[in-house]
């Protein structure tokens, strides 16, 4: 039990969840930047589809950033509107992913399997912080 008798409603999976994601973002981001310099340089890009893709890649970023940092704190702190924003900032994020799985000008056998990864661990995170925001909801604070 937590200091005045309250229970502890984070979740611990779900953390484990957020901080291998912050892990795993960090190394897909990197791995994307390079397959667009790769596929700049040695494919026919059109110069018009690869400043999108760029310019929806740094997007992502932002908004996985954003969803990341709101999730470990919503979680952490116990706050239903901080987890329910993480996962409002999720269905971007998801598109993006599909986006980036199955839309852009030329996907590669590697952003296929990275892509998925990520989308995995989108689902999984979804599940859990449902349950997060249900038990943060039914709480009662004092």
């Amino acid at each position: 039990m937590a200091p005045g008798n309250q229970p502890i409603l984070s979740s611990a999976p779900l953390q484990v969840l957020f901080y291998l994601n912050s892990w795993y973002f960090g190394a897909f981001y990197l791995a994307e930047v390079l397959i667009f310099i790769y596929k700049g340089i040695l494919l026919p890009y059109p110069s018009d589809n690869l400043v999108l893709d760029v310019v929806l890649l740094v997007l992502f970023l932002g908004l996985e950033t954003l969803r990341i940092f709101y999730g470990w704190k919503g979680n952490l702190c116990e706050r239903s509107l901080a987890s329910a924003a993480a996962l409002f900032v999720l269905c971007p994020c998801a598109a993006l992913a599909v986006y980036f799985l199955l839309l852009q000008t030329f996907v590669l056998r590697l952003e296929f399997i990275l892509n998925a990864a990520l989308l995995c661990f989108y689902a999984l995170e979804f599940l859990l912080g449902l349950f997060s925001v249900s038990a943060f909801s039914r709480s009662k604070v004092y």
